[in-house]
């Protein structure tokens, strides 16, 4: 749970209390005080929260869509944009949240707790899940280096006999895009890129039908490992996808976000 000011912002729940009373908040200003919060004392700009509140296909009037969303935001925080006291906007440039933000563990007692829900995922160390993840891009990097190195054996493949240059061009073409997409999210993750999260769940679709595709590799080499291995290997591949999302969300919900930066700041 945040903490700011009289306020106490709980991302889980999506809740945002003052002195114990709950506030209502729509979706948009509610997703405007969650970057605020993630960026506490930095300024956000208009387009990062435009980016935030609307996917990139969609068509609205950014600036009004975002003015009212602020403007509502303050309303709900008793805020006044002639004297602000909590979100201050910089001209020409974006917003920033004033108070100083403090997070804190929701405790069985609070009044939070009694909003948690059974299929929240746990919390478990945030280096944790990111070394994980990160193992997870390694593997399938590998994949995609050996697959372009020794790609004269795929077309030599027994069971593709008659389909060997289609299933040749397929990995080529597969490999080469996967190849810089793991290097991005090794990348981010060993950044600790705030937004991970966020572009991790647009990528995921086409990521999805990617690793999908590749989960067939282990039957590339059948004839070395053997027909119960390759089901096995293939098996146990088409879950990686679902474990990666797994993984990310874990590391960077707003909330795991947020006690990972408190304790690289000390606070």
């Amino acid at each position: 749970m945040a903490r700011f000011g009289v306020f106490e912002f709980d991302p889980q729940a999506r809740e945002l209390r003052k002195q114990g009373r709950k506030i209502r908040l729509q979706e948009q200003p509610f997703t405007v005080l969650a970057v605020l919060i993630e960026r506490s004392g930095s300024i956000v700009s208009r387009e990062e929260l435009c980016a935030r509140l609307w996917p990139t296909n969609t068509f609205v009037e950014f600036d009004h869509s975002l003015n009212t969303a602020v403007n509502k935001l303050r309303e709900a925080l008793g805020d006044s944009a002639s004297s602000p006291m909590i979100i201050e906007t910089v001209a020409r440039r974006g917003y920033r949240l004033l108070p100083a933000v403090k997070w804190q563990e929701t405790t069985g007692n609070s009044a939070a707790a009694d909003h948690s829900h059974p299929w929240e995922l746990p919390g478990p160390r945030r280096g944790v899940t990111r070394v994980l993840f990160a193992l997870i891009q390694i593997m399938y990097l590998v994949f995609y280096i050996e697959a372009l190195t020794h790609w004269q054996g795929v077309e030599r493949v027994s069971w593709t006999a008659s389909h060997g240059v289609v299933l040749l061009c397929v990995v080529l073409i597969t490999a080469s895009i996967g190849i810089p997409v793991r290097l991005y999210l090794i990348s981010a993750g060993a950044f600790d890129y705030a937004r991970l999260g966020e572009k991790f769940h647009r990528m995921f679709p086409a990521l999805f039908a990617l690793d999908e595709l590749w989960a067939v590799a282990p039957f590339l080499i059948v004839d070395r490992i053997g027909l119960g291995t390759a089901l096995g290997a293939t098996a146990a591949l088409l879950y990686v996808p679902f474990a990666e999302r797994t993984l990310v969300r874990m590391a960077y919900s707003p909330a795991a976000y947020f006690r990972s930066a408190e304790s690289r700041s000390g606070l």
